[in-house]
């Protein structure tokens, strides 16, 4: 099952660093996305992809899952969604001021 996972993600952070190479300003904000997002899977499959009962002391359970990669990923998805929200708003007050996305327009020439 990891091996799925650790292909999952590279295949995530394959298309979000081709999206971040791109010239329009959505399509790098799609690769931050893409990029957090196989960050996110990566670190849970680093974790271990363990099965056990919920981390509460009963009598005979011996095995129980480990929460703290789980809470530390929700954590970073919260992150990600504040950060994907700027990125946009920042890309929407970009366009309606240049009329342009093209981040080789909005560097301007050297020429000028």
């Amino acid at each position: 099952m990891e091996i799925i996972m650790t292909g999952l993600a590279s295949i995530l952070f394959g298309a979000g660093i081709y999206n971040l190479l791109q010239k329009q300003l959505l399509r790098i904000v799609v690769g931050t996305v893409l990029v957090s997002h196989g960050a996110h899977l990566y670190f849970l499959t680093m974790a271990q992809l363990k099965r056990g009962a919920p981390p509460l002391v009963v009598d005979g359970v011996t095995e129980y899952a480990d929460p703290l990669p789980q809470a530390l990923v929700l954590t970073a998805i919260v992150i990600a969604f504040g950060v994907t929200s700027f990125l946009l708003v920042l890309a929407y007050r970009t366009y309606t001021l240049n009329k342009t996305d093209n981040m080789e327009e909005l560097r301007g020439s050297d020429h000028e």
